[in-house]
């Protein structure tokens, strides 16, 4: 091990790691025999660590020194900038210190997986738009969805799995993690990542869906600026996060298609009930409080149609089951993108790093990380008789070579 790496580098990892174990500087300090300015100087990346310091460091915070000394893969700085925007919301900011790190381990693995394999991914990103100084914020939000639906190809249709099309068409980095329940999601934007998204994995489904799409507005509004949405932000809303909110519903649940669900359903019963509105909510795989605000601002249901069935003590959840409504899905089971997954596999099976060292990208053990390798290169196909055969892909073979 050497320690010619940038001390910035190993200082903000080292910082990083300290806060996801959740130490202190203090404990970190005494751990290593230091003062605690020595130990604030070492994470600042103004005092070199020794080699012995990692070792040990790294050993107190549970993690590899490979984790800390990363000779293919640059510190992405996403955790300045979420702090920045964490401390712009006016609450208590010690309870992302962790989630952030998380953030930012997890952002580093991608680029190093991508750096060891030569597959970097590419960007389809939309365009950036400016905000208008004047007339309806509404009406530009929805005509930036409208336009987004059309370049993505969507039609008018509910999005069946909102995460994994951001991944795969758009280029996203999407994460979830057990954020603190009043953070619904956060977003940071790097030139060696691009836009980088973690959602709440504590949350519903479809206030997680919500999220996404709210987190991805921002990449065409404020692109290069960091930010954590909460769940209920006090004081006045910026632009930007009303324009998100706005964006966000649209995206999800596009007028025309609404407006006809509303329509038909109307010509057929005469009326639209309680019911219906579930009904709505189930079919584009949002919450009812959303459902019902988005027929509210197209003027289909009166204005006060969600405070009126809360204030009657209306549930949703008893609501759907008596209706026989299933829940949304959940959009992924896994903290981290297909792509993701899938990239650590490969590098694995070329040797590229140790099993243990998939595990840890894996976030898990080794006996779970072979059983996700053998998910991954195992398909199923049906034979003749209509028996499933398993289907060996291995990710090195070629399909350019003549096949015997």
């Amino acid at each position: 091990m050497t320690t010619r790496e940038d001390p910035h580098a190993a200082g903000s990892r080292l910082a990083a790691a300290r806060k996801a174990s959740g130490k202190t500087q203090e404990e970190a300090a005494n751990h290593l025999g230091l003062s605690r300015p020595t130990l604030i100087a070492i994470e600042k990346g103004t005092r070199a660590p020794s080699p012995q310091e990692i070792v040990a460091l790294a050993g107190f915070y549970g993690r590899t020194v490979h984790e800390i000394v990363r000779p293919s893969a640059p510190a992405i700085p996403l955790a300045p900038f979420l702090r920045r925007a964490a401390s712009d919301l006016g609450g208590p900011e010690k309870d992302l210190d962790n989630p952030i790190a998380e953030f930012q381990q997890f952002a580093e693995d991608y680029r190093e997986l991508e750096l060891l394999l030569g597959a970097a991914m590419s960007f389809n990103g939309p365009p950036e738009v400016q905000l208008p100084s004047s007339g309806s914020l509404a009406d530009f939000a929805e005509d930036v969805a409208g336009r987004e639906r059309a370049r993505l190809q969507l039609g008018d249709q509910p999005i069946l799995n909102l995460r994994e099309l951001l991944e795969s068409e758009v280029g996203l980095r999407i994460f979830s993690s057990a954020l603190p329940s009043r953070v619904a999601g956060m977003y940071a934007c790097v030139a060696e990542l691009g836009c980088c998204v973690m959602v709440n994995k504590r949350h519903p489904a479809e206030r997680q869906r919500a999220s996404l799409a709210h987190e991805y507005a921002h990449v065409f509004c404020d692109r290069h600026r960091a930010h954590v949405e909460t769940v209920a932000a006090k004081g006045k809303t910026p632009a930007n996060e009303r324009f998100a909110e706005l964006f966000a519903m649209a995206f999800l649940m596009p007028g025309t298609s609404i407006r006809r669900f509303f329509r038909e359903t109307r010509e057929r019963t005469g009326d639209f009930k309680v019911a219906d509105l579930c009904q709505v909510a189930s079919h584009f795989r949002v919450s009812v409080q959303a459902a019902a605000l988005r027929l509210t601002h197209l003027g289909s249901v009166p204005q006060g149609t969600w405070d009126y069935l809360q204030e009657r003590g209306f549930r949703p959840g008893e609501a759907r089951r008596e209706l026989g409504l299933s829940p949304a899905p959940a959009e992924s089971e896994a903290d981290y993108p297909k792509r993701y997954m899938f990239l650590a596999v490969q590098a694995y099976l070329l040797e590229k790093i140790s099993e243990g060292q998939l595990a840890r990208f894996l976030r898990t053990d080794r006996v779970e990380a072979r059983r996700i390798t053998a998910e991954c290169l195992t398909r199923a196909e049906l034979d003749a008789e209509g028996n499933v055969v398993p289907l060996a892909l291995r990710f090195e073979e070629s399909l350019l070579q003549p096949k015997t």
